[in-house]
């Protein structure tokens, strides 16, 4: 498969879990990817890093550009999308807005500055990347901007512990549809995505491993939610203000699903 062959991308959030396996998969694909995170070498709690996710880009054979950057600082954001640029030679045709952060507590004492914190992460930094690299998209007349959003976005969820997380994705998904409907008709395509159930990253094993442990019903394999992922990485110009669900997505296309590396995934025997 050479779906991407000769594109340029930036997946932020890329040294774990959804966006280090999306950056592996479009680098699969034939795609030059420019990655981001917060740390280059290894977390203290965590599995994985952008070393690590750098290594396995480079195994098939493409440009790889490694940019450490904090998307809560302002700063970061204005430099990385110019930096991702110069690294891979030309203009992102593809933008993952994958980073996140997540911090659950009852709304009631809730702290400001996590609340800010929350909110330049899941919605100020998408929205100041994706003005990045609107101008060159526009000048060649596509581009696709997939943002990751989660079921908390909807009302009803219940615990008040997931409201200002759940809120910021709200604000994403707002976000999505507007700069869509704005850009109609430019070949930009602006689509947002989220998991129908719990994907099996390391951030979530973290925090609620015991439950996904005990009902793995409640799990969908990381990589189908890659393939809804990358589906809009390549959609057609009339897909824009989706604000899509992964294994409803693969429905609905008749999605094959696929490894990382590209290859078809055999069902289990």
């Amino acid at each position: 498969m050479a779906r991407f062959e000769g594109r340029r991308a930036l997946v932020t959030g890329a040294s774990r879990g959804i966006g280090a396996a999306v950056a592996e998969r479009l680098a699969a694909e034939g795609a030059a990817v420019a990655i981001t995170a917060r740390t280059l070498e290894k977390h203290d709690r965590l599995a994985g890093s952008l070393q690590e996710t750098a290594g396995r880009l480079e195994r098939y054979g493409g440009a790889v550009a490694t940019i450490v950057a904090t998307l809560a600082d302002e700063g970061d954001r204005q430099r990385l999308v110019p930096e991702a640029v110069e690294r891979l030679g030309g203009p992102m045709e593809i933008l993952v807005n994958n980073a996140a952060g997540a911090m659950y507590q009852p709304l009631a004492d809730f702290p400001l500055r996590r609340r800010r914190l929350i909110f330049d992460l899941n919605v100020h930094a998408p929205i100041d990347l994706a003005q990045a690299v609107i101008p060159a998209m526009r000048e060649a007349r596509e581009g696709w901007v997939v943002n990751l959003s989660s079921a908390t976005a909807r009302l009803g969820q219940g615990s008040s512990t997931m409201a200002i997380y759940g809120a910021s994705k709200a604000a994403l998904n707002r976000l999505t549809d507007g700069l869509a409907s704005e850009l109609r008709g430019t070949g930009i395509r602006v689509n947002s995505i989220e998991p129908r159930a719990a994907v099996r990253t390391e951030g979530a094993i973290e925090m609620v491993g015991d439950l996904l442990r005990r009902q793995p019903d409640l799990l969908e394999s990381m990589e189908q939610m890659v393939e809804a992922v990358v589906a809009l990485c390549a959609c057609p110009k009339d897909v824009t203000g989706r604000i899509a669900v992964s294994l409803d997505l693969i429905a609905e296309w008749g999605l094959i699903v696929h490894n990382l590396d590209g290859t078809e995934l055999k069902p289990a025997t």
